[in-house]
């Protein structure tokens, strides 16, 4: 089994109900819930997890990195100001992409600067729950690529 962990930020457990001419009428529930569908087939095994408190997500991040795990992460707001967080993914080693439901770049100007992207392997962004399942179908080629003997499941 592949380990992926999915690490959410701040406000994403308000998925649903906040903005949603924003954020979508998903919750955090259903992406979850999708994603969950997906990785079965891919032998993926998830850790999916969300808070809104930046030191437990750095936790989040050092934790999965250091046992080798891959991590798909949306920040939230941390993505823009968080040097905690790239310092984690950097210093942990983990091999990660940034995802986003909005497109942040279409969005006001302090969403444009993302501190996680260049520690990230990618980012993907604007394609509302699609963006999650995106970056997990990345995610777990990177993952299999980087795993010795692992078959590839293209």
């Amino acid at each position: 089994m592949i380990p992926i962990h999915v690490l959410n930020g701040p406000n994403l457990n308000l998925l649903g109900r906040r903005e949603p001419g924003i954020y979508g009428t998903a919750t955090l529930a259903d992406i979850e819930r999708d994603l969950r569908r997906q990785a079965e087939p891919l032998g993926i095994a998830l850790t999916f997890r969300q808070t809104n408190l930046e030191g437990e997500l750095v936790g989040f991040v050092q934790e999965a990195g250091l046992a080798g795990a891959g991590i798909l992460i949306n920040a939230a707001a941390y993505t823009h100001t968080s040097v905690a967080l790239r310092d984690a993914i950097s210093g942990s080693g983990a091999l990660a992409v940034e995802v986003h439901l909005s497109n942040v770049h279409a969005r006001e100007s302090f969403r444009h600067v993302s501190l996680i992207a260049p520690v990230c392997a990618g980012v993907i962004c604007g394609f509302g729950p699609h963006s999650y399942r995106l970056g997990l179908d990345a995610l777990a080629h990177l993952m299999a690529a980087r795993t010795p003997n692992s078959a590839s499941k293209d």
